[in-house]
């Protein structure tokens, strides 16, 4: 139970420090706007993810007490977009475009809605703990429901831990970029792994 929990906390980290949409916008909005701002879009896109954990939980959580085929086929699906997303991933340009043209200016409370908002109607995080969460499953006696949110809350505490980090040392980071630009390389290729792992995880 405890290595399952401490494996998915570590893959969350990892595609957590990857740079995406989520990331990148904490890190603008922290460089230009300050780190309180930068803080508020983490809160509102954490926040969102207890609306996807809560969809997952009880919508598979049915899906397993009537079917365990069904419930492999969820599993095969979430290795086949993990896999999917590895290549998109390896397709796409390493380098780390930090672009601060045109960042408005907005209180707290709008970057928070915001952040929740990118977050609870993006159909690709929905789709992305579709994937990811099934092959985590830690126990057979505890509801899986609970583990779900289990599951839900590992991933939004390590979440909120890397992206406060991200908000806090915005300025750092962004330098650290512009020195070196094969930083850019290596969490390409740190998430590539981390993806294809997951997808072979799911069926051991």
């Amino acid at each position: 139970m405890l290595e399952t929990l401490l494996s998915f906390a570590l893959a969350t980290a990892i595609l957590a420090i990857s740079p995406g949409p989520d990331n990148i916008f904490v890190l603008t909005q922290s460089i230009v706007n300050g780190r309180k701002f930068g803080l508020a879009t983490v809160f509102g896109l954490i926040s969102g993810c207890l609306v996807h954990t809560t969809l997952l939980a009880f919508g598979v959580s049915a899906i397993i007490k009537q079917s365990e085929n069904l419930f492999f086929a969820i599993k095969l699906f979430g290795a086949i977009y993990l896999l999917y997303l590895a290549y998109k991933v390896y397709k796409s340009d390493a380098n780390i475009i930090l672009s601060k043209d045109n960042v408005e200016q907005k209180t707290t409370t709008q970057l928070f809605k915001q952040g929740f908002i990118m977050n609870v109607l993006n159909p690709k995080v929905s789709i992305f703990f579709l994937a990811f969460f099934p092959g985590f499953l830690f126990s057979e006696s505890i509801n899986t429901v609970i583990q779900f949110y289990v599951l839900g809350f590992v991933f939004m505490l390590v979440s909120l831990l890397i992206f406060s980090s991200i908000a806090f040392l915005a300025g750092t980071i962004s330098e650290k970029i512009k020195e070196n630009q094969k930083i850019g390389l290596y969490l390409k290729w740190m998430q590539i792994i981390v993806f294809v792992l997951i997808a072979g995880f799911i069926f051991i």
